[in-house]
């Protein structure tokens, strides 16, 4: 006979419903495989009359949380309201009442994730967040699981979909940054106010979480150094196609002993890395480890579907589970043994500049880059001059972050101008 587990929900937007969807229609296959079944028991939302396009059984609905957190016969809680508040709050005080949550939240669980933890831990509950990052693709539990046995060194992520579909279609068309935004959220790529994607937060909340697991040691949110695309030019998309690179979004997490760099930014990587070939909205996830060697995961990051994926495939673990585990590491607002943040990485560099196109001015550049230990690998003079100014690119060898920003700015403007400058991975 099979089990039921009762679940309530907090939110039911578009992965809400997803999630219902799956469990309705997905029942008899969940049950014929785990022998459990789910009822669901309350559903919180803000809005008991807004119209719906699935119709949910009388007295299901609620807008009174209490309605979910009170009551006892609901002994897993999943969350989908997105944001910090309210969502901490109430996730804090599920746990607390013993109540296991899946959620899909990365905001509250990245900013406040040592506190729910904690709270898990002390009344046994359960706390799952799959859904968190890249929605469908099982990099939180391959990481908590899979690789164990593995020191991971380096997290190179596409897990963002909207600013992928940005760049990738900036990258085929040719099309501005602006234009392929306003496409975009007429296609509901892109949310009205698309600042958390653009501007990088979303992936650094997502970063934070697969550093902190990677790396068994917590790497707060604060600590990740985050640069948006919306300064991204297709000129310098262009450029770099022309120099054997494509660019990307990526969240980069690197360890070295107990040094630990996190960073997003639009990045160039050789066109012949895997990573280059993820396009649209795909999401992908490419690591290090020192037995596994390279691995990459890949999957559609987003979507109601594809994220309610992974909450029942949490919700199926966490009901199965004898007992629930949470990573091992200190997981401490201020732990006794810290990773350290490193803020001057070293990496290649692709830099555009407007120059005099007179002689002794590429010569001049190059030894004001030289005299910050930055040095040129490669240059291309682009079409014609204007002004008597030509386009000038520069891929630079491998160095320091810090350098190369002083370099940058000690560029006499009297004879060039940086128009650009990004960040390359060569690996």
């Amino acid at each position: 006979m099979d089990k039921c587990i009762r679940v309530g929900f907090l939110g039911c937007g578009n992965v809400g419903s997803g999630v219902w969807r799956l469990l309705n229609g997905f029942s008899p296959e969940i049950a014929h495989r785990t022998g459990l079944r789910f009822e669901v028991k309350r559903i919180l939302v803000r809005d008991l009359h807004k119209p719906r396009d699935i119709a949910f059984p009388e007295g299901l609905l609620t807008d009174r949380v209490e309605d979910v957190l009170d009551d006892e016969e609901i002994s897993i809680v999943l969350e989908f309201l997105g944001g910090e508040e309210p969502a901490y709050r109430w996730v804090l005080a599920a746990l607390q009442r013993g109540k296991t949550v899946v959620t899909a939240n990365k905001v509250a669980f990245a900013l406040h994730w040592h506190e729910l933890q904690k709270a898990a831990k002390q009344s046994g509950a359960g706390l799952y967040y799959e859904a968190a990052v890249c929605a469908a693709i099982p990099i939180i539990h391959s990481l908590e699981e899979s690789l164990q046995a593995n020191r991971i060194s380096r997290i190179y992520g596409i897990v963002n979909g909207t600013t992928n579909y940005i760049l990738s279609r900036m990258s085929r068309e040719g099309s501005s940054y602006e234009a392929v935004l306003e496409e975009a959220q007429r296609l509901g790529l892109a949310e009205p106010d698309p600042a958390s994607d653009v501007e990088g937060l979303d992936a650094a909340y997502k970063l934070s979480i697969l550093a902190s697991l990677a790396f068994h040691g917590r790497v707060p949110f604060e600590n990740v150094y985050v640069e948006g695309i919306t300064r991204v030019q297709s000129e310098d998309i262009r450029c770099g196609q022309e120099l054997g690179y494509t660019l990307k979004l990526l969240a980069i997490a690197k360890r070295e002993g107990l040094d630990v760099e996190t960073r997003v930014h639009p990045t160039f990587i050789r066109n012949d890395h895997p990573l280059a070939n993820v396009s649209g909205a795909f999401n992908a996830v490419f690591l290090t480890g020192h037995a596994c060697g390279e691995m990459m995961f890949m999957g559609r990051g987003a979507g109601d579907l594809p994220t309610a994926s992974a909450i029942v495939s949490d919700l199926v673990r966490a009901a199965s589970a004898q007992k629930h585990m949470y990573p091992t590491f200190e997981n401490e607002l201020y732990p006794t043994v810290a990773l350290r943040n490193n803020t001057d990485w070293r990496c290649a560099f692709y830099v555009r500049m407007l120059a005099l196109d007179e002689p002794g001015v590429l010569s001049r550049i190059a030894q004001t880059f030289a005299n910050h230990g930055v040095s040129i690998s490669a240059m291309q003079q682009k079409g014609e001059t204007s002004n008597g100014r030509a386009t000038v690119v520069f891929i630079t060898h491998i160095a320091s972050e810090k350098d190369m920003q002083k370099a940058a700015q000690e560029i006499d403007p009297a004879i060039a101008t940086v128009e650009c400058l990004l960040r390359v991975e060569k690996t």
